[in-house]
């Protein structure tokens, strides 16, 4: 279920959005060695991959070989170009950052290490330079480290994304793709915010950049022939690209085009139905690209195929006889696990969908599923995610975002089918059980799109979601007499409530003013307050026990990566933030590539 998004084209300079957000973490970040134990402890899910690991194989796949193997993620590796390194990307470290090795998995070297998102790196043909994608200057810019001086250089620092930096054979110039000039469609749903790509070229210092496809497609992936008179590319219509990337996860197909760049023709070298990425060239009349699982691997435009399975971001040597690329080698779903946060105060923990802790902190239920639409249960667990069993379930309708009373003896969730661009007759009910699955009980009557209730402190009342053409609503149920009252309504929508500790407000999302923000309200209606302004969608939002902060999914991080490659994270961007009640003091707490999302809080 996508959580954030972005409207429109930024607008807000990166100097903005740097000094109070992504400069406040990463000041914060520095003293994370002197700091207490953190304050407080957020849980929230991702989906990002559990864990990803690198291998070293044949150029078809076969004999692949594990390099430098580590629980966490590792990924985006290519080899140098005399063959003595291999540059990578990895979290071992906490956040993403890159490093290098020799093939055997000797000499590891960290290159750059840095509290922000630090991806896609690429050595130069000399090996003096390396170009990488960072979001340190509040935004994925293509930056350049000399590695002798240790110096590094922003050469795009443009508001919107630059991704997937690429040396041409010579090493004066770089090619990428960004969606700078995009106008950021809206998905079908009207929150996500799709990808538009285009192919770009600068020089080694980053002047005279310019943009080499203009077709409002998804371009991607760019790399150099051996000449470096042509680039390939992956590329696809927005309508595949929708496909691909959204809540269905339906099949869709891209083929592999070369730009000339001195004319602009291109020529698509492929043909077929099915997914194809990541070209990259092996000598001067053959690419090799993957072709996504279950039944993908690698490809060759000579018409050979190698190796199947799941290869993400291959790249062959120089001398063409090796292919590194990264997998994921552990999908046990849901995960539990500590997870770095870029302020020392609020410590974060990686769990499963829509999860909710009982008032003891001792346990927790969550959604089975990876997204809302894949669940059909509400899994409950110990608090260290032992323990774990199915609470309740059903076969025909998804039960979606359990929320745990205050008095912690029962559980409310929504039970229906609440995705009418997916599912016919989007109809949901709220539905209650005791905290050990017992006395079912719905709140409902079938006849509309209820879901994502919250329960007041004294769990005499639970705020829900009412959702219908033209007349979507906030509403407050009395438990025990079952009667509604609305609380706000109108055309806008109005999503994801959460009552105060003290009961004295609501929190909720609403498009009212054109932008999904975070808005609280009096429990009577009264004094509304907008919360967030920002040009980026912000949801999700949930209050700290002692009411001073609210959790909340963020989409002013955007954008790090080529969304398009990243199987099974249908909206590719989204952070985990927190702010004051009152909507000040904002401060992030992720920065990664994946959309992370349902927050909550374990204290």
């Amino acid at each position: 279920m996508s959580v954030a998004g972005v409207k429109g084209v930024r607008s807000v300079s990166p100097l903005t959005d740097l000094i109070p957000l992504t400069f406040l973490a990463l000041s914060v970040i520095s003293l994370a060695a002197n700091a207490a134990t953190p304050r407080h402890e957020i849980a929230f899910t991702s989906f990002a991959p559990l864990d990803t690991d690198l291998f070293i194989a044949d150029a078809d796949g076969s004999n692949a070989k594990p390099f430098l193997a580590h629980p966490d993620l590792d990924s985006n590796a290519s080899f140098s170009r005399d063959g003595r390194w291999v540059v990578f990307t990895s979290r071992r470290g906490g956040s993403a950052d890159i490093y290098r090795a020799h093939p055997d998995g000797s000499k590891l070297e960290s290159l750059v290490d840095h509290p922000a998102y630090d991806d896609q790196a690429a050595l130069s043909p000399d090996g003096r330079n390396l170009a990488f994608v960072s979001s340190r200057g509040g935004q994925a810019d293509i930056w350049v480290l000399n590695l002798k001086s240790r110096k590094t250089t922003n050469l795009t620092n443009h508001p919107a994304g630059d991704f997937r930096p690429q040396w041409s054979p010579d090493g004066k110039w770089i090619t990428f793709s960004s969606d700078r000039d995009s106008t950021f469609p809206r998905d079908t749903g009207g929150f996500a915010i799709r990808q538009p790509l285009e192919i770009y070229v600068m020089r080694a210092d980053g002047k005279e950049a310019r943009r080499v496809t203009s077709d409002a497609r998804v371009n991607g992936s760019p790399a150099w022939s051996p000449d470096g008179k042509r680039l390939a590319v992956y590329a696809t219509s927005l309508t595949e690209y929708y496909k691909i990337n959204g809540a269905r996860r339906e099949r869709g197909t891209t083929q592999i085009e070369l730009i000339e760049l001195a004319s602009g023709a291109r020529e698509i070298v492929t043909a077929g139905n099915g997914e194809k990425w990541s070209p990259r060239w092996l000598d001067a009349t053959r690419i090799g690209y993957v072709s996504r699982p279950p039944d993908g691997g690698l490809e060759f435009t000579s018409g050979s195929s190698g190796a199947r399975g799941d290869f993400r971001a291959p790249s062959w040597s120089a001398d063409g006889e090796r292919v590194v690329f990264h997998r994921e080698v552990n999908a046990a779903w849901p995960p539990n696990r500590e997870w770095p946060s870029l302020d020392p105060q609020f410590a974060l923990r990686r769990v499963g969908v829509f999860p909710a802790y009982s008032p003891r902190g001792d346990r927790f239920v969550q959604n089975d599923g990876v997204t809302g639409i894949l669940s059909r249960g509400i899994l409950i667990a110990k608090a260290d995610g032992a323990g774990s069993k199915m609470l309740y379930t059903e076969e025909t309708r998804n039960a979606v975002a359990p929320e745990w009373s205050r008095s912690g003896d029962r559980i409310a969730f929504g039970l229906g089918r609440f995705f009418p661009m997916i599912q016919s007759a989007p109809l949901a009910d709220i539905a209650i059980v005791n905290s050990d699955g017992s006395g079912f009980e719905l709140l409902t009557d079938g006849k509309a799109n209820l879901g994502f209730p919250a329960w007041s402190p004294d769990a005499r009342s639970i705020v829900i979601r009412r959702s219908a053409p033209g007349q979507n609503a906030l509403e407050i149920v009395d438990v025990a007499t079952k009667e509604h009252r609305e609380l706000i309504g109108g055309k806008a929508h109005f999503n994801f409530p959460a009552w105060s500790p003290d009961g004295s407000r609501i929190s909720f999302t609403s498009d009212i003013d054109g932008d999904y923000e975070i808005y609280s309200i009096r429990p009577d209606g009264s004094d509304r307050v907008r919360l967030t302004n920002a040009p980026w969608n912000d949801a999700h939002s949930r209050w700290s026990p002692d009411g001073e902060w609210l959790v909340f999914t963020t989409g002013r991080g955007y954008y790090k990566d080529e969304a398009a490659l990243h199987i099974g994270n249908p909206q590719a961007y989204g952070e985990i933030a927190v702010m004051r009640a009152d909507g000040s003091d904002v401060r992030v707490l992720t920065d990664d590539q994946f959309e992370d999302g349902t927050p909550t809080w374990i204290r």
